[in-house]
């Protein structure tokens, strides 16, 4: 068994049916930055960096956190965003499809859910010996 404190989360998320325009506005993204930090107790190291694409392109977010790190790409032209959440210490889910909902519009929300564990397995090579 792994102690908690060798394993962090990731999410790795797919919002569909996003409204386009939310998907095109920094002030849209701020505030969904905004609520993942405030609601999830996330600790940025830095203010986030953001790159617009061109039209009908989307938004590239970053946030650096205490935590490890949050990222979002947008694409208004196919109504879709990419989120990918990394904690290195536990940490309850958040509720991905309400908020992607209200925040972004969202009518379809897959979330992926890793554990994270930094300490492998005990390889035994002899008698008694680990590595």
């Amino acid at each position: 068994m792994i102690p908690a404190s060798a394993a962090g989360r990731e999410w790795v998320v797919e919002a569909f049916g996003c409204e386009p325009g939310r998907l095109a506005s920094l002030s849209a993204l701020h505030a969904l930055f905004d609520a993942m930090i405030a609601e999830l107790a996330l600790h940025p190291v830095a203010p986030a960096q953001w790159h617009r694409f061109p039209e009908p392109g989307g938004i590239t977010g970053m946030v650096m956190l205490a935590e490890s790190h949050l990222t979002v790409h947008t694409f208004p032209e196919h109504g879709s965003a990419c989120i990918n959440l990394f904690c290195c210490t536990p940490r309850a889910s958040w509720a991905w499809r309400e908020r992607l909902g209200e925040l972004l519009g969202a009518d379809d929300v897959v979330v992926r859910e890793f554990a994270r564990d930094y300490v492998g397995p005990v390889v035994r090579v002899g008698a008694g010996e680990a590595r």
